[in-house]
């Protein structure tokens, strides 16, 4: 699953949860549900970073926005709902980077046979990232509106 999608599904569970460590935990399992749902991977061989290039920036615009749009009350919850949501794909940068996930292997073994990757189901996670973002952000559209006004 692209990293715009566990934003947008952590964003939501942050602001459901209200609660920063419930949250983060929930954002935490919400990622190993959502891969085992087919979803996009760049398959054998090919490479997957312009992609992840791309979808980086989407999803740390997404957390920027949704952030921003939070009642104060509710950031830190929805910080650790998107924070948990991600966490598991820092393989995949350790990895890039300096050749080695954070994770210990029996981690990485785990996440790895839930992964249920098809290299044409790139538009469809697009879809289901925009979905989920903008769902979140229409919750916390609501939850702003409904805060009293300040005297």
């Amino acid at each position: 699953m692209i990293i715009s999608a566990h934003v947008g599904a952590g964003a939501l569970i942050g602001t459901a949860l209200r609660r920063p460590l419930p949250a983060f935990a929930a954002g935490f399992v919400s990622h190993l549900a959502m891969d085992m749902v087919p979803h996009w991977g760049a398959g054998p061989g090919r490479s997957w970073v312009p992609v992840a290039r791309r979808d980086g920036v989407a999803g740390l615009v997404a957390m920027g926005i949704l952030t921003a749009a939070a009642p104060p009350g509710r950031r830190l919850a929805l910080l650790a709902g998107m924070s948990g949501a991600c966490l598991p794909d820092t393989d995949k940068i350790g990895i890039y980077f300096v050749g080695r996930s954070p994770w210990p292997r029996r981690f990485d073994r785990f996440h790895g046979r839930i992964q249920r990757e098809s290299t044409d189901l790139l538009p469809r996670d697009v879809l289901v990232a925009a979905a989920l973002s903008t769902a979140a952000g229409g919750l916390l559209h609501l939850l702003s509106r409904s805060r009293p006004a300040r005297p």
